[in-house]
């Protein structure tokens, strides 16, 4: 495969400068701030990212203040109490995407994360420690304990919270293709561990975070 500097030279090339290239990368939270996000912020934000999967993000986000609202702020101690009646009577609110299954999810959701607090002191400090060599291992976690949490949307909750991770999109996706790194969209666990071979290594030789990697990747999708 290419080595990260390849990927650099090609950025610089597509935007015309460093600099410009650099305005660009995503930057990822530091672990002081992921471990200092409310568990209401984590329980949010992971909620936003279920329902946007699928549908139009504007639709959903433009109704994002009425889900705080309905959802009391998403604190997790009061929407773990949530009962199925409650959630059928979500059912029939206008103000809110009416998805039963994703409705559904908000509660269980909530419970993972005391769990996971319970287990390890603090939600956030939970994410800030895990290390991105592994971040695949992350996404199995979340996928298996939380609820509608599978596919891209792990992947993409730990990059809306800032925790540093690629995220196999399309175009990173043709680009592992075309580096021979894996043959399809990697799903299995021995693709996927040859993708976090990869950008480990990539990281390696850059000091760069994944999430900039993973930019610059897609860059050259197809080239």
């Amino acid at each position: 495969m290419r080595d990260v500097q390849w990927m650099l030279e090609y950025g610089i090339n597509r935007f015309g400068s460093l600099a410009a290239l650099e305005a660009r990368l995503p930057k990822p939270a530091t672990a002081a701030e992921l471990a200092a996000m409310s568990d209401d912020r984590y329980l949010s934000l992971m909620a936003l990212r279920v329902f946007r999967a699928g549908l139009r993000h504007s639709v959903v986000d433009a109704k994002w203040p009425n889900f705080e609202t309905v959802f009391w702020g998403f604190d997790p101690e009061k929407v773990v109490l949530m009962s199925a009646e409650h959630i059928e009577r979500l059912m029939q609110d206008t103000r809110i995407i009416r998805h039963l299954g994703k409705l559904k999810s908000v509660p269980r959701n909530a419970q993972m994360l005391l769990d996971i607090r319970q287990e390890h002191g603090s939600f956030g400090g939970f994410i800030a420690q895990w290390p991105e060599q592994d971040i695949v291992g992350l996404w199995r976690y979340l996928a298996k304990r939380g609820y509608q949490l599978g596919g891209l949307s792990a992947p993409s909750f730990l990059r809306m919270v800032g925790k540093d991770t690629f995220v196999l999109g399309g175009d990173v996706v043709a680009a592992l293709i075309a580096q021979d790194i894996v043959t399809k969209h990697p799903t299995s666990q021995r693709d996927l561990a040859a993708v976090q071979a990869a950008f480990n290594t990539w990281q390696a030789q850059s000091g760069r975070p994944l999430c900039q990697i993973s930019m610059m990747l897609a860059l050259t999708a197809n080239h």
